[in-house]
């Protein structure tokens, strides 16, 4: 496992989202798990090692500013094997280096893509930041931004880049709406005015299939983004 970004990725500035590696081959996924501390991202991305990992080849790559917390969560819950699971210690708000200065992150994915060579997904957690966390279409292909239900449900209406402009908006941790006074049916109804057409989709990791659709939805992009590798 490669936990210190500054001695296992030096700088080589190689921003490129090209969908093909050096040697041909379709690279992995990129999928970028965003969204405000305490939503429930780490878990989320622990759930869907769980659901995918026994179809997919899957690696991830988690931020935190000065922790290592979220990869050694994810060890700990061994939801891949250690050598899949790689830490960036951004050392910066988390939103710098997903979207402004992706160097590091990109690097651990190439890393990775390197190392374990064929993956199927790279999912990369973006440390918890706000409303405006957004990724570099240069680091990842699509991505999940994940609010939650205790934070109150006027947090779509209040919108935001992550909320308005994400692949995908994931409302969780539905489970406490009854103790918190949230409306569910109110947050559906803002962030579909916030975001059009673009999914929304309420998770409760707590039950036991509480992360299928969100499964489902990144598989759906998978199976695409395997099918239209013979086209390029």
């Amino acid at each position: 496992m490669h936990l210190d970004h500054s001695e296992a990725f030096p700088r080589q500035h190689t921003h490129s989202a090209e969908a093909l590696r050096p040697d041909g081959n379709r690279r992995a996924l990129r999928v970028g798990l965003g969204g405000p501390v305490g939503s429930g991202k780490t878990a989320t991305v622990a759930a869907l090692c769980r659901t995918l990992r026994d179809r997919w080849c899957i690696a991830a790559v988690t931020n935190d500013i000065y922790t290592r917390e979220d990869a050694e969560y994810l060890l700990r819950e061994a939801v891949l094997p250690p050598e899949r699971i790689t830490a960036v210690e951004t050392g910066a708000c988390p939103h710098t280096a997903i979207r402004d200065d992706i160097s590091a992150n990109l690097e651990a994915v190439e890393h990775l893509e390197e190392t374990l060579h064929p993956l199927d997904l790279v999912l990369v957690e973006s440390g918890g930041d706000n409303l405006t966390a957004t990724f570099s279409k240069g680091l990842v292909d699509v991505q999940i931004f994940i609010i939650d239900v205790s934070s109150g449900d006027d947090i779509p209406r209040k919108g935001g880049p992550g909320i308005t402009g994400a692949d995908l908006l994931v409302i969780n941790k539905t489970d406490l709406a009854p103790y918190v006074g949230a409306d569910l049916d109110t947050m559906a109804l803002d962030a579909a005015r916030q975001r059009g057409k673009l999914p929304v989709l309420f998770t409760n990791l707590t039950s036991d299939d509480g992360i299928r659709d969100v499964a489902d939805w990144v598989t759906a992009h998978l199976t695409q983004w395997h099918a239209t590798a013979g086209a390029l």
